[in-house]
């Protein structure tokens, strides 16, 4: 059997403890081991992952959704080779209208 101890136990609270433990004829020991008996047996209490309780909160709004925009293909990494000191060739910003050539 395991032993606990509690520390810094209001008077007031062990008073009570020990007139409840009385009218039931029961040490306060084992008074003290009935009520967390009870207490350990009681259903637990629902425990939502933050995710959860977002969800749950926010789901009489209704869903959303989004629109994922294309990915531009990646790029060739660069070469370190005598032919790629050469100054790269400029290239447009994104989402800028280039100019055909005449």
């Amino acid at each position: 059997m395991a032993t606990l101890t509690i520390r810094d136990l209001d008077e007031s609270l062990k008073r009570d403890l020990r007139v409840r433990a009385a009218s039931r004829n029961r040490s306060m020991e084992e008074e003290a081991r009935q009520i967390l008996r009870a207490a350990l047996l009681e259903s637990p209490l629902p425990v939502n992952d933050l995710t959860a309780r977002i969800r749950a909160r926010f789901s009489s709004l209704g869903d959303v959704e989004l629109i994922v925009p294309v990915r531009e293909p990646v790029r060739a990494p660069p070469g370190f080779d005598e032919d790629s000191k050469a100054a790269p060739a400029a290239r447009p910003k994104r989402g800028a209208q280039t100019k055909p050539r005449t």
